[in-house]
């Protein structure tokens, strides 16, 4: 359990920092009220993740040697995938075009002024926002690769608790870490973790 609670918690903090979701976050954030942002935003993360494990858990009934590469493929492929796009960044990327699509993301969706938004209106959106953003996204998968193999219960605690993690970071102190962020290192940092994975589980096998 504690290596599934460690290795959801690894590939969620560092997947989830700075990508589309953690931007939606934290302009969400500079608008509402960040306990009720907070609280959408994390029951949408937390409500993805079940669904994710109750996938892997289902996908966990086929025969384990198909689980297994398909695991090493999913991670090798996503990890190499991660590199190759870091590569082609430039060095000071700090993720403007993750910003502007989250921002875009935002507009459309606020249709009334902020007056008029109740504060179960704005938990929905953050919610909502959230959840879509979030599906079949790569950390999604990831979950659904760790649930198939490792304690589902570790598995749920490590993710949701990086979720929370990462979640307070945009809408604590996100709108100050915006511009800091280098896309590129998180996007090097984050392939690197997912090649990691992927030799881990060829080697369990």
């Amino acid at each position: 359990m504690l290596s599934a609670f460690t290795a959801s918690l690894l590939l969620v903090g560092v997947s989830e920092l700075g990508d589309k979701t953690f931007f939606i976050a934290v302009i969400l954030a500079t608008r509402h009220s960040r306990r009720l942002i907070f609280a959408g935003v994390l029951a949408a993360l937390a409500t993805m993740t079940v669904l994710s494990v109750l996938m892997g858990e289902a996908v966990s009934v086929l025969p384990s040697v198909y689980i297994h590469y398909a695991e090493i493929v999913l991670f090798a492929g996503f990890g190499v995938k991660l590199l190759y796009e870091a590569s082609r960044m430039p060095a000071a990327s700090c993720g403007a075009e993750v910003v502007l699509e989250a921002t875009e993301v935002v507009e459309k969706a606020e249709f009334k002024s902020l007056e008029e938004q109740t504060p179960i209106e704005i938990f929905l959106e953050a919610f909502v926002l959230t959840f879509l953003a979030e599906w079949g996204d790569r950390t999604q998968f990831a979950t659904i690769a760790l649930a198939a193999h490792n304690n589902p219960v570790g598995v749920t605690i490590g993710a949701i608790l990086g979720h929370t993690i990462c979640t307070a970071i945009a809408v604590i102190g996100g709108r100050m870490l915006a511009g800091r962020i280098s896309e590129r290192t998180l996007t090097g940092v984050g392939g690197c973790l997912f090649l990691v994975f992927g030799i881990v589980t060829w080697l369990e096998g």
